[in-house]
């Protein structure tokens, strides 16, 4: 087998975090070849349900799973690996503000993003724990690590649309491409029919409702976790692990022949997006890297869903200014 690949998975002993780090484990990522060694980092009070996801990965007897590490500080969770999981965030409590969260877990990011200076020359980052864009944001600026190696995840948002659309289509999943979610992810993303495509048609020459497109589709997908707290009584989890290593892997392989993936990374500019922001855009992967598909139109109602997000993630760049 080759060398093992390096994962550190931050908020290990979490919802999402338990259905990541099993898949990752198993070979189910990485392949039946990869060698896989974990590195968990957690606040001290949930080492002990660590403690026993560690037995439990044990118990599963994976030929893939190299060996496995946990501890509370960063720098020594960060140490040599080749990718971080970045799921661990404090959650929005009853009665929380989104600003009052953001400066609650600015704080963690500037400790993590120094201690990534820890990992190996290829690092990768990827943000789940929210809010993702700014948490990233955060991270990237005090990190030596090249920006292009950090992105945000916008991949479940990515995959609720595509699931949303086939469904109201009557087609299978597969059928649905170019789907774009712009900005954050929050209740202000912009999941985007209008550039997306159903069996290579445009959305809205398949599903012939402009009104459902723009008072159902786009709503429902901006407050679907919302959706899934009151139903469940607790926020996505399984979902967002999928999403997660959906992510994971799209940044390892060239994307799909004329598609393209989701994610929020630094802009450079496009879209009249400011420099430096952390921006969902939809993105081309290929063995140099990424870049960001350029040129997509947007219609004067996309374009004020569009400019509204931007304008929350300026708004949420001035509350961690004094952090950057």
């Amino acid at each position: 087998m080759a060398d093992p690949i390096r994962v550190a998975v931050t908020g290990a002993a979490g919802q999402i975090a338990y259905s990541v780090i099993f898949r990752l484990a198993s070979g189910a990522v990485f392949g039946k070849d990869r060698p896989v060694y974990l590195s968990f980092l957690e606040i001290a009070p949930a080492m002990k349900v660590l403690e026993a996801v560690m037995m439990e990965l044990e118990d599963c007897a994976f030929p893939t799973l190299a060996g496995m590490r946990a501890s509370d500080q960063a720098d020594q969770a960060f140490d040599g690996v080749n990718t971080a999981l970045l799921i661990g965030s404090r959650p929005r409590g009853a009665g929380m503000e989104r600003a009052d969260l953001i400066k609650i877990n600015g704080p963690i990011f500037v400790g993590q993003g120094k201690a990534l200076n820890r990992g190996a020359a290829d690092l990768r980052v990827i943000v789940v724990g929210n809010p993702c864009n700014t948490n990233c944001l955060i991270a990237m600026n005090h990190s030596d690590v090249p920006n292009d190696r950090f992105s945000a995840m916008m991949r479940l948002d990515y995959n609720r649309s595509k699931g949303m659309l086939a469904i109201k289509a009557g087609v299978p999943v597969t059928a649905v491409s170019h789907v774009a979610v712009w900005g954050n992810h929050s209740n202000n993303q912009y999941p985007d029919f209008e550039n997306a495509k159903i069996n290579g048609q445009p959305v809205p020459s398949v599903i012939q409702d402009e009104t459902w497109l723009r008072e159902t589709f786009v709503p429902a997908i901006q407050t679907r976790g919302a959706a899934v707290i009151n139903a469940r009584g607790a926020s996505s989890a399984a979902s967002a692990a999928s999403a997660a290593l959906d992510h994971l892997i799209s940044f390892r392989e060239p994307s799909p022949v004329g598609d393209w993936i989701p994610a929020a990374v630094r802009s450079n500019g496009q879209y009249g997006v400011d420099p430096g922001l952390v921006f969902g855009f939809p993105l081309r992967v290929n063995e140099k890297g990424w870049e960001v598909v350029e040129g997509l139109p947007l219609s004067d109602w996309g374009r004020a869903k569009f400019d509204k997000v931007l304008n929350e993630l300026r708004s949420e760049r001035e509350v961690v200014k004094d952090l950057l």
